[in-house]
C-alpha cells in the first residue's frame, strides 16, 4: 500500500477555509458499483448495470464494473488509506442485488455480512459510516418488472432498506435514501444516457416520484425501527440555473431548468408539494406526475440532513443559434450557453462561485434542516509519475476553490455542516467506463495499486490545520 502522504499544504493562513469549525464533518465517497467489482460473487444477482454495460455503445470502450477497483477484496486496504488521510466520515453505499438479490425477499447473508465486515473496520479505525442505501444499482429483476416508473418500485425499495437497516442500524447512525434521483430518473428512463437506458420523459418523470415515494416510504420504516436516535436524510444533486441574459426567454428557460433540476425534488420534500410551473411545463407535454392520495405527504416525511452534490452551474438561453424560441417540434428551447470558463475533464464548467450562491438559496428557500456537500471534486487528465504518483494541482485547486465557497456560505447563513470529497479512488464512471477519473487516490487498474495524489496530500492536511491540528 503506497501512502507517501508527506508533502505540505500550501494554503495561507488568511484562507476562508480555516474559518470551517472544528466540528465540521470532513469524508470522502463512494459508491458501490463504482468501486466494489465481485459482481456474481456471494450470491449478487445483476444490476440495471450490468445490464447496461453489455449494451454496444452504452459505455465508452465497452467497459463495466465487474472487477472495478475490487474494493470488495480489497475493502481493510481501503479503509486504512481512509485512516491515513485523517478523515472522520467515509459516505459508502450498499448493492442492493448484492443485499437483496432479485429485490425481493429475505436478506442474502453473504452480502450483508461484507458491509457488516466494512462498518466494523470503519468503526475500528474512528470512522463514522454513511450509508446511502441505492446510488443507482437497481436490481435486474425490477426493472424487467417496470423499474421506477412502476410505482410498486418504491415498495420493494422500502422492504430493502428495512432489510440493511435491521443488519447495520445498531452501529451506523446516519442513513441517505437514495443518491442523486435526477440522474436516475432523468439520465436513466427520459434520456437513455444511464441505466437502464430509456428514452421517454413520461417514464422519467414517473421514476421521480416514485423515487421521492420509495425515499419517504423507506424513511418512516427506517424512523420507526430505530432504536435510539438516527440522522436522516437524502442526497440531491444540484445546479445553479442562471440566464443568459435578462430577456423574458432566457428567464422562461433558467425558470424550467431550475424547476426539473431542483424544486421538483426538494419542493415536494420540503413544502410537501410540486411546483406549480414545473406541473404546468409537463401537461404541456401531456406528462402527469402520478401523485397518489397521501404520497405527498410520505414523501415530506421530515429529515435531519440534506446531502448536496454540486459540480457545475449554467447558464440557459431561451432561444437557439439561430434566434428561434421553438424547436422543429414546437417545444420552447431550453439551451445552454457555454461560457469562456476553466473546465474539467468531463467539460463542466468550474463555477465555484455558483456553489456559494446555491448554497444561500438552499438555505433561504428550504431553511431548518442542515446540509452536508456528499460530493464535490473533478474529473483531470492526471498524468502518473514513474512511481505512479499525480501531481494533480488542478484537482488541488478546485477542491480548494470550492471549499472556500462553502466557507463563504456558511458565512452567509447556510447551514452546512460537512464536505466529503468525490472520490476516495479512481472508479468506474458509468457511461465514461474508466477514462474519467475523479479520485483523490489513484488506481492503476492493471494491479490495482493505489496511489495517493498530490490533492490526498493536501486534503489531509488541511482537514489537520482546520482542526488545529498543525
Amino acid at each position: 500500500m503506497d501512502t507517501d502522504l508527506t508533502q505540505p499544504s500550501t494554503t495561507g493562513q488568511a484562507d476562508p477555509i480555516d474559518t470551517l469549525p472544528p466540528t465540521f464533518r470532513w469524508g470522502v465517497a463512494t459508491s458501490s458499483y463504482q468501486i466494489e467489482g465481485a459482481v456474481a460473487e456471494d450470491g449478487r444477482t445483476p444490476s440495471i448495470w450490468d445490464t447496461f454495460c453489455r449494451v454496444p455503445g452504452a459505455v465508452a470502450n465497452g467497459e463495466n464494473g465487474d472487477v472495478a477497483c475490487d474494493h470488495y477484496h480489497r475493502m481493510p486496504e481501503d479503509v486504512a488509506l481512509i485512516a491515513e488521510l485523517g478523515l472522520d466520515t467515509y459516505r459508502f453505499s450498499v448493492a442492493w442485488p448484492r443485499v437483496q438479490p432479485g429485490g425481493r425477499g429475505p436478506a442474502n447473508p453473504a452480502g450483508l455480512a461484507f458491509y457488516d465486515r466494512l462498518v466494523d473496520e470503519l468503526l475500528g479505525r474512528g470512522i463514522d459510516p454513511w450509508v446511502t442505501l441505492y446510488h443507482w444499482d437497481l436490481p435486474q429483476e425490477l426493472e424487467d418488472a417496470g423499474g421506477w416508473p412502476n410505482r410498486d418500485t418504491a415498495h420493494r425499495f422500502a422492504d430493502y432498506a428495512e432489510l440493511v437497516f435491521a443488519a447495520l442500524g445498531d452501529r451506523v447512525k446516519t442513513w441517505t435514501t437514495l443518491n442523486e434521483p435526477w440522474c436516475s430518473a432523468m439520465l436513466g428512463y427520459a434520456y437513455g444516457e444511464h441505466a437502464p437506458g430509456r428514452r421517454d420523459l413520461g417514464a422519467g418523470i414517473a421514476a421521480a416520484h416514485h423515487l421521492l415515494l420509495g425515499h419517504g416510504l423507506a424513511a418512516q420504516r427506517l424512523r420507526a425501527a430505530a432504536a435510539t436516535p438516527i440522522e436522516l436524510g437524502i442526497t440531491v444533486n444540484l445546479a445553479t440555473a442562471d440566464p443568459a441574459t435578462d430577456s423574458a426567454a432566457d428567464r422562461d428557460a433558467a425558470r424550467a431548468s431550475d424547476g426539473l433540476g431542483t424544486r421538483l425534488y426538494l419542493d415536494p420534500l420540503f413544502h410537501g408539494r410540486y411546483p406549480e410551473d414545473v406541473v404546468a411545463d409537463l401537461a404541456a407535454e401531456g406528462i402527469r406526475i402520478p401523485v397518489q392520495d397521501g404520497d405527498l405527504s410520505v414523501i415530506a416525511t421530515p429529515i435531519d440532513v440534506l446531502g448536496v452534490n454540486y459540480y457545475f452551474g449554467q447558464l440557459f438561453s431561451g432561444v437557439d443559434e439561430r434566434g428561434q424560441e421553438r424547436d422543429d417540434e414546437g417545444r420552447p428551447v431550453r439551451r445552454v450557453v457555454r461560457r469562456d470558463l476553466p473546465r474539467t475533464a468531463m467539460d463542466w464548467e468550474i463555477v465555484p462561485d455558483s456553489f456559494t450562491d446555491l448554497l444561500v438559496r438552499l438555505s433561504r428557500d428550504y431553511p431548518g434542516v442542515p446540509m452536508v456537500i456528499t460530493e464535490n471534486g473533478a474529473a483531470f487528465d492526471d498524468r502518473p509519475d514513474a512511481d505512479g504518483f499525480v501531481a494533480d494541482d488542478d484537482r488541488v485547486a478546485y477542491l480548494a476553490e470550492h471549499l472556500r465557497a462553502v466557507a463563504r456560505a456558511r458565512q452567509a447563513g447556510a447551514d452546512v455542516r460537512g464536505y466529503f470529497a468525490w472520490s476516495l479512488l479512481d472508479n468506474f464512471e458509468w457511461a465514461y467506463g474508466y477514462d474519467k477519473r475523479f479520485g483523490i487516490i489513484r488506481v492503476d487498474y492493471d494491479t490495482q495499486r493505489r496511489t495517493p495524489k498530490r490533492s490526498a496530500q493536501w486534503y489531509r492536511d488541511t482537514v489537520r490545520r482546520v482542526r488545529g491540528q498543525r
